[in-house]
């Protein structure tokens, strides 16, 4: 499933130029776009040049992708059912801000959805198309030895996410970190006993660090790690609100959750409250990622901040630059956390 962003404005085109300047659209490209190899005067560059400037042309994106043999397009790639997609906020955020910057680069934006265990077939052909010129992918998994088909090709690709084992760029938070943190939180309010829904399956990596986190702040409080109440997610508020029935079902006993996703947990909350408990007072929760939403649910949700504009910024950012053969310095770039704290998590200790 492919969709395309752009933004269509009436603005002065390239055949105006050439009318003003008196020369052909391709004289106007090859030397607004300073193509070398080609004998144009001196004269003719800068009546050209002077026509442009008059007219505050710009040159837009085929124009530049005819003369640099480039899309002048950047791919998101999605590894994801279909129907997940459409219910994620936390995708939303991150196409909002990413179509900004392409934008801002005149550049524009191809989403490719890909159902999980197809990736192989769809990111070369993706490559080899030269549909676009780099690809993002968000949301990587344990099982996507397709990644390696990209590093094979030298195909400029940026992770938003981690994947250990690939030579790919990335850009994240520390997920495991700010797991860990967040139960924390809950065991200086005197939880001992605290459940665990993830945002998605164990494949996808940040679903597996957010589960080590909740495992690392346990193990290191003397409390013991129960399979029995920890629930698999798969992103959507229906997924929380399952998992968290499974766990009341269970007669499993708990006084908090650790949930890894605000998605997932504004469904548990209403399953939590469906079965006549209170949030916090029968059973405190923590989120992940720090949605909009999450400051509007009754009760506000605890939460960790994921700074999802910069995120996506610096994910656009780092594929330009390696567009554009500029030297990028780093492999990885990890971004701040911190976890906010509303009412869903109960009052502090004394």
């Amino acid at each position: 499933m492919l969709v395309e962003f752009f933004v269509k404005t009436n603005r002065v085109t390239s055949q105006d130029v050439a009318d003003a300047a008196g020369v052909s659209r391709t004289t106007v490209s090859l030397v607004l776009n300073n193509v070398k190899g080609i004998q144009i005067s001196e004269g003719t560059r800068q009546r050209v040049m002077r026509a442009a400037g008059d007219l505050g042309y710009v040159p837009d994106a085929a124009g530049r992708a005819l003369a640099s043999r480039r899309a002048q397009i950047i791919g998101l790639v999605l590894v994801r059912s279909t129907n997940h997609i459409t219910s994620d906020s936390f995708l939303t955020q991150v196409l909002e801000n990413l179509i900004d910057v392409v934008h801002e680069q005149e550049l524009r934006l191809l989403v490719d959805i890909i159902e999980p265990h197809h990736q192989k077939e769809a990111y070369l052909q993706l490559a080899r198309s030269k549909h676009i010129d780099g690809l993002i992918l968000s949301g990587p998994r344990f099982d996507d030895e397709a990644l390696s088909a990209l590093e094979e090709h030298n195909f400029p690709t940026v992770l938003m996410g981690q994947l250990p084992g690939t030579g790919l760029y990335s850009v994240d938070v520390d997920n495991r970190k700010a797991a860990c943190e967040a139960v924390e939180h809950l065991i200086q309010h005197r939880h001992q006993h605290i459940a665990c829904i993830t945002n998605a399956p164990p494949l996808y990596t940040a679903a597996t660090d957010r589960l080590n986190g909740y495992r690392d702040a346990l193990t290191s409080h003397g409390l013991p790690f129960k399979e029995s109440i920890v629930k698999y997610g798969e992103f959507s508020m229906q997924s929380g609100y399952q998992r968290m029935q499974e766990l009341l079902a269970s007669q499993e006993s708990f006084s908090a959750a650790f949930i890894g996703s605000d998605q997932v947990a504004i469904g548990a909350l209403a399953a939590i409250r469906d079965n006549g408990l209170d949030v916090p007072g029968d059973i405190a929760v923590v989120g992940f990622d720090d949605l909009p939403s999450a400051l509007y649910n009754s009760p506000p949700l605890t939460t960790v901040h994921i700074p999802v504009p910069e995120l996506a910024r610096q994910a656009s950012k780092y594929l330009i630059k390696m567009l554009s053969g500029k030297s990028v310095t780093s492999e990885q770039i990890i971004l701040d956390t911190h976890l906010v704290i509303r009412e869903s998590c109960g009052a502090h200790p004394d």
